[in-house]
């Protein structure tokens, strides 16, 4: 069941459109930063997907399109010959869908640090970056300090 907090105010809930704005823009520095691990070169359509969540902020492009992109992405997750690639494009793919539901933005985070775990890179190092990058007006939304296994449950939406 989806966190009312996370429903859009034209939706019926009290996510106002710049925090849904600030919610994928976070997203996508949270799924950029971890691009360089999918290797080089990156894939156009990642790189595609994050251009459509910057134009949807600036409503040059609709949710279809961020849906659309999105796809796109987790298509290049389903065909990337590793662990690391393919956690990296899901990534990117639940950032750009963030503009279609806003609780896509945990996701886009948690593969995020499952990349860095499978790169057998710093997790801690990952989520205090993550934590530190979310507007101060969002925090309240939700709680990435929790260690890597417990992260499966904060994508059922347990916040403080």
């Amino acid at each position: 069941m989806r966190d009312k907090r996370f429903v859009s105010e034209h939706r019926g809930g009290p996510l106002k459109k710049e925090q849904h704005f600030q919610l994928i823009k976070w997203a996508c520095d949270v799924a950029s930063h971890v691009l360089y691990l999918f290797g080089e070169p990156t894939h156009p359509e990642l790189l595609n997907a994050l251009n459509v969540a910057n134009n949807w902020t600036e409503g040059k492009a609709s949710v279809g399109d961020a849906r659309n992109a999105s796809v796109a992405a987790i298509a290049v997750a389903n065909e990337s010959p590793n662990m690391t690639q393919t956690l990296v494009a899901r990534s990117v793919g639940h950032a750009v869908a963030t503009a279609h539901m806003a609780d896509h933005s945990i996701v886009a985070a948690w593969y995020a640090l499952k990349a860095v775990k499978i790169a057998d890179k710093s997790v801690d190092n990952e989520r205090i970056w993550q934590n530190n990058q979310l507007p101060l007006k969002l925090r309240s939304l939700f709680y990435l300090r929790r260690p890597l296994k417990d992260l499966k449950r904060c994508i059922s939406l347990q916040f403080y």
